[in-house]
């Protein structure tokens, strides 16, 4: 008997145009809903977790519902990556599913982190200097926090409307990438920190409350520049790899296991430096070269 391939048992055998299964449609849903459920949860652990700390004989406590509010969003991040490439693989790619994945991504990637962000970086910090006041302080956190959520969802709308988003400094034709740093990326860099910095509890010095309001300032600006960053989407795991690639990608696995929280910083520090490093090249460039024409490429029309 001839075995079927992956693609083929999802194909529905009375279609005559070999369309998918009814079934196969939830596929790519089902991971858009635990998208949406790990938002939910992270929202839920950073609010026992600002709870906890408040009060001062379970402040010990309270670190681990942060950390495992960050864990939640760094799981959102893997599994939006999976929902659109299953979709793409079974050929059920459908508006009622970019829809979903979108509202789904303001949950996870934009409520959460900020929620996230202003527990533990901002409520329990100390008093500034004066003629600054604690609630100078806490309005400023709730600005930015509301502004990082608010830069989220108005990227993920231009998106959904643009086709063909034109950044400032194009790259090589045929090359992949997005306009403006993906929100994914922005929630996975809050997560980061907080799951790197999370041991010592909630930030209480209003120095580093300052410096971590400054980083969701910039997060949010990067969300809705026209700066190019890499998407990763000319990346198939599907084709034959060689060995030597093989065992970088164990060591990378293995250090991301082993050393998760300096890793995981890390790799989210140099996404979102590539695109400042990419918008910075190509001024130099072109102040080194005038006169030369960029190449008319356009980007493939990304979601989130």
């Amino acid at each position: 008997m001839k075995r079927l391939r992956f693609q083929e048992r999802l194909i529905d055998p009375r279609s005559p145009d070999r369309s998918p299964r009814r079934a196969a449609y939830a596929l790519p849903t089902l991971f858009t809903a635990g998208n949406v459920f790990l938002g939910f949860y992270a929202i839920m652990e950073a609010f026992r977790g600002a709870l906890l700390n408040a009060q001062v004989t379970a402040q010990a406590g309270s670190a681990g519902h942060f950390r495992a509010a960050a864990i939640a969003i760094g799981v959102a991040v893997f599994l939006d990556g999976l929902d659109g490439r299953i979709a793409r693989l079974t050929k059920t790619v459908s508006d009622f599913g970019r829809e979903m994945d979108s509202l789904a991504d303001v949950i996870s990637f934009g409520i959460a982190p900020a929620v996230l962000a202003y527990a533990w970086g901002v409520e329990f910090a100390t008093a500034p200097p004066a003629p600054l006041t604690i609630d100078h302080l806490h309005r400023a956190g709730y600005f930015l926090a509301f502004l990082f959520l608010l830069c989220g969802a108005l990227r993920l709308a231009r998106f959904n409307v643009q086709v063909n988003p034109m950044p400032k400094n194009p790259g090589r034709a045929g090359r992949k990438y997005f306009v403006g740093m993906p929100i994914p990326a922005a929630a996975a860099m809050v997560a980061s920190v907080v799951y790197a910095f999370v041991d010592g509890g909630p930030l209480g010095w209003w120095v580093f409350s300052t410096a971590w309001l400054a980083l969701l300032g910039l997060l949010s600006f990067l969300m809705v520049s026209t700066w190019r960053y890499p998407s990763f989407k000319d990346l198939n795991l599907m084709r034959p790899r060689s060995p030597l690639t093989f065992v970088a990608l164990s060591i990378l696995i293995y250090l991301i296991w082993d050393l998760s929280q300096p890793m995981l910083l890390g790799m989210s520090m140099c996404y979102v430096l590539s695109g400042i490093v990419i918008r910075a090249g190509g001024i130099i460039r072109r102040r080194l070269r005038p006169g030369h024409p960029q190449p008319d490429n356009r980007p493939e029309h990304q979601v989130g």
